[in-house]
């Protein structure tokens, strides 16, 4: 069982630890967070339960693949049945996702440079906090009427297409996690448009250095395994220490990048720092 350090020289971070751009402690962010991590537990989430979406447990999990795929393993480069042809205001995968659609670091970044929104204003209204496998992460919020994702527009559009998340540019795709590396493998189940049409991986994707941003979803899946298995030898009050500032750290602190290339180098440094500061 891995061991973690609780940040710190020799405390315990408080919520008080949660700063500002300037470095100075923001009380009232901090509170906020603290709320919502203690209001998970009072709503009955289990700090070890299992993922809610469909999707996490398919990439986390991995049950059979012969009962969810064509039982191939595909590389960026394959041509896959993937192309649901622009949708054509389809917007299934769109609706009663719950909280399936978890949002990793770049993902806030991109809603952050493209639609000029920080990590609290999407904790506001298109955005919330979710328990996945013992970590709070945040995913995207469907509409309490229509159970619709709230990017969704009145045609059935995705109004932040050029922005959106890493699930959403996956989908009907999932990654199958190796030792050193991942794959990926067609969902055979989830798309309900069967006419689609063959497209290379990287294309579906619309990522520019696809190389970079492989090696950075690596990195980040391989770090919350880290924290999984560490929490496992820590006390509730530990858990929702280290929760608090994995969100402070990756979510919850802008990062200050402009261009992708930026963001993987600053994303790189904030993960050694994190490293080591959890003894990693």
């Amino acid at each position: 069982m891995r061991c973690v350090k609780i940040p710190g020289d020799g405390r315990a971070i408080t919520p008080t630890d949660i700063t500002t751009e300037s470095g100075q402690p923001d009380k009232n962010q901090a509170a906020g967070l603290q709320s919502i991590f203690y209001g998970l537990c009072a709503c009955g989430f289990s700090a070890s339960g299992p993922g809610k979406g469909k999707w996490f447990e398919y990439m986390k999990r991995m049950i059979d693949l012969s009962q969810v795929s064509d039982g191939r393993l595909y590389s960026s480069g394959d041509m896959v049945r993937a192309d649901c042809r622009d949708c054509r205001g389809c917007s299934d995968c769109c609706r009663g996702m719950g909280g399936s659609i978890l949002l990793d670091p770049m993902d806030v970044w991109r809603f952050q440079t493209g639609l000029h929104r920080d990590f609290q204003s999407l904790l506001e209204k298109e955005a919330e906090l979710g328990m996945a496998d013992g970590m709070i992460l945040p995913n995207l919020k469907m509409d309490a009427k229509s159970d619709a994702c709230l990017f969704l527009d009145e045609n059935g559009r995705c109004s932040v297409h050029e922005f959106r998340p890493g699930l959403c540019r996956l989908f009907p795709l999932g990654r199958y996690y190796e030792e050193n590396g991942f794959r990926y493998f067609l969902q055979i189940h989830e798309c309900r448009n069967k006419e689609r049409g063959k497209v290379k991986i990287k294309k579906w994707l619309g990522i520019p250095d696809l190389k970079a941003y492989e090696a950075y979803i690596l990195s980040w899946h391989d770090f919350l395994e880290q924290c999984r298995e560490g929490a496992g030898s820590l006390d509730g009050e530990k858990r929702r220490i280290l929760a608090l500032y994995v969100l402070r750290t990756f979510f919850e602190t802008p990062f200050r990048a402009g261009k992708e290339e930026e963001f993987y180098s600053e994303f790189s440094q904030r993960l050694e720092e994190a490293g080591r500061t959890l003894g990693f």
